[in-house]
């Protein structure tokens, strides 16, 4: 690997400056190197990253409300308002409403971004097999309960601090 690139910087960073550093920054740094090695993967499909996203969630559940696609890619609706709008001209996906339902927009694949799929998808699959080389399926295994048991505690932590300002205002009021 040349150290020159983007992921020998962060490996210098974590194995000489700062190898105690917070496993968040940890995390965020793999996260990151692997959707640059994705995105270079992505590039002769004419699909960025972002859109990527999106279409890993119509993979599974095509046909759902611009709202509902946010919600299951995590970004905001503007955001997504915008990468559907790109993603209709470069004629991946429609939006068209359901007849009975008026009022949401629904964002259905395309012929041309349900073929994707079968592209694409081996990328993705490539940079997590180069990404986990030289680990042990036991390693794999403990690593991925190790990380969603984080998930899980920050979801229980953001529901925990979503619910403190009820609990605090209710009891300012006495």
């Amino acid at each position: 690997m040349s150290r020159s690139d983007p992921a020998g910087t962060i490996l210098r960073h974590w194995r000489e400056a700062v190898p105690n550093d917070r496993m968040a920054h940890l995390v965020r740094d793999v996260a990151r190197a692997q959707m640059r090695a994705l995105q270079q993967r992505l590039v002769p499909f004419d699909v960025s990253f972002g859109h990527w996203t999106f279409l890993r969630v119509l993979w599974t559940r095509d046909g759902i409300t611009q709202r509902e696609l946010s919600e299951q890619a995590g970004v905001m609706e503007p955001t997504t308002f915008i990468a559907v709008k790109a993603m209709e001209e470069k004629g991946l996906v429609e939006r068209r409403q359901i007849a009975g339902n008026r009022k949401n927009m629904h964002v259905f694949l395309t012929p041309a971004g349900r073929a994707l799929e079968q592209k694409l998808v081996p990328l993705a699959i490539d940079v997590n097999r180069i990404s986990m080389r030289g680990l042990d399926a036991d390693t794999v295994a403990r690593t991925r309960r190790a990380l969603l048991t984080m998930i899980e505690n920050l979801a229980d932590d953001e529901s925990a601090q979503a619910a403190a300002p009820a609990v605090r205002s209710r009891s300012s009021r006495k």
